[in-house]
């Protein structure tokens, strides 16, 4: 089983994105959700994950709404595949019209 985790910043600010709202979702199945920390962090979502395609949803509107930031992107929604056995890392760089990600470490 593998174990999952995710990190947020903000690129325009040049700072940790704390307050975002990230659920954990497996087909259609809602598995947890989390809001990043001060450090734009969520250390450990959900459960142990076996072998699968899963989705995370960043909740990016509500986080720029509360800075009274426009945004283009109401959420932003990465589907990964767990392969193997191992801990994932999901980060997100984000600012109000972009967003990048990769797999971490």
């Amino acid at each position: 089983m593998s174990t999952l985790s995710t990190h947020v910043l903000d690129a325009v600010r040049g700072v940790p994105a704390a307050g975002v709202t990230v659920t954990l979702y497996d087909g259609g199945q809602r598995l947890a959700s989390e809001v990043t920390d001060a450090d734009g962090r969520v250390g450990r979502l959900g459960p142990a994950l076996p072998p699968g395609t899963y989705r995370l949803v960043f909740d990016t509107g509500a986080y720029f709404a509360a800075q009274q930031v426009d945004a283009f992107f109401p959420e932003v929604a990465i589907a990964f595949v767990v392969a193997d056995e191992r801990h994932y890392h999901v980060p997100l760089l984000l600012s109000p019209f972009a967003f990048s990600t990769y797999r971490g470490s």
